[in-house]
């Protein structure tokens, strides 16, 4: 079957029938859920697999499910997570941090599992720094590159624990950004020296991981005309050579107010500058018909990436029990000095 290289989102709770015949003919390879989507369990399982009903194949399905302010799976069918900042919790050794964070990432894993979700846009490995922009704020490990990296790893490791694949994010970092990118394009002025110390170092150690997804951020110190999604220099030099990731690389949101141009030219240029996939996240059908039209199909090192990635799709040890989990969880976030 041929795949395009592509991610949707849908509009509502259920396909409707422009919505099957689209998918039926565009072939994406995935799809993203976001809160438009969910009402309860039985609701989500099904639209799961309404969406790989329409494409005939086991399409993977993305949500971003990071805890605190991101989360798409909310009270009262799901339990509520904390935002990645509060993993950081300096009242305890860095091991036990770590295990915190893998636990709560192993939890929401096994809540997304159950529902048929494969795929989690998360662990945030931004490195925030003074001024900027609150967007990724909390969401962030801490501000420090080693501790952001230690703790990306542990929830990267919790995901896959119970076979959901994890997204590196906003590869090769949106933690200086000064705007949010949904509304604007960021421009960073530091230096490269500077970016590759702070900035790229997470991604670089996890750079192993299957998936990623660029940032929308213009770094003038590698290319001051392209955002990196838009970059061929940013994802030539900066993700595949300096990082050195590997994996699947898709793009942010292509309808996020940060990439000028109409929506066939951003996936047009996008695919030019080196993403594998184009993540559209509305549900628009004029807006998906448009990304469509430049869509192509997966190149042979996306399918050789796609590969890889899922085949990671598969639960390791089974004896997890998710109540003494969340106990735990919960005592080490409480901890005082």
């Amino acid at each position: 079957m041929t795949l395009f290289a592509t991610i949707f989102g849908c509009s509502g709770l259920a396909l409707n029938e422009a919505e099957r015949a689209f998918f039926r003919e565009a072939k994406p390879w995935g799809f993203i859920l976001f809160k438009r989507n969910v009402d309860d369990p039985s609701q989500v399982r099904a639209l799961c697999a309404e969406l790989r009903e329409s494409v005939g194949y086991d399409a993977p399905i993305l949500i971003d499910q990071e805890g605190g302010r991101v989360q798409r799976l909310r009270e009262p069918h799901w339990p509520t997570y904390p935002p990645g900042r509060a993993y950081a919790n300096p009242a305890l050794p860095m091991e036990l941090r770590e295990r915190a964070a893998r636990l709560g990432a192993r939890l929401i894993a096994r809540d997304l599992a159950a529902l048929g979700v494969d795929v989690d846009c998360l662990p945030v490995l931004d490195v925030p720094v003074t001024g900027a922009h609150d967007v990724i704020g909390d969401r962030a490990y801490g501000d420090d590159p080693t501790i952001v990296a230690r703790l990306g790893r542990a929830a990267a490791q919790g995901l896959l624990d119970e076979g959901v694949l994890p997204v590196a994010k906003h590869i090769p970092g949106h933690g200086r950004a000064g705007v949010d990118s949904h509304l604007a394009l960021p421009v960073v002025d530091a230096s490269r020296e500077e970016l590759e110390r702070r900035d790229f170092a997470p991604f670089r150690e996890l750079a192993d991981l299957p998936l990623a997804m660029t940032a929308h951020v213009v770094y003038t110190a590698i290319d001051p005309e392209h955002c990196a999604t838009h970059s061929r220099r940013v994802i030539a030099d900066v993700i595949r050579g300096h990082i050195g990731f590997d994996g699947l690389l898709m793009s942010d949101d292509v309808g996020m107010q940060a990439l000028a141009g109409d929506f066939a030219e951003r996936t047009r240029t996008l695919f030019s500058a080196g993403c594998d996939l184009a993540l559209h996240c509305s549900g628009v059908m004029e807006e998906m018909i448009a990304v469509a039209s430049e869509a192509r199909p997966l190149s042979a090192a996306a399918e050789r990436r796609s590969r890889s990635a899922l085949g990671l799709r598969n639960r390791g040890e089974t004896d997890f029990d998710p109540v003494d989990a969340r106990a735990e969880l919960d005592a080490l976030l409480a901890a005082r000095a």
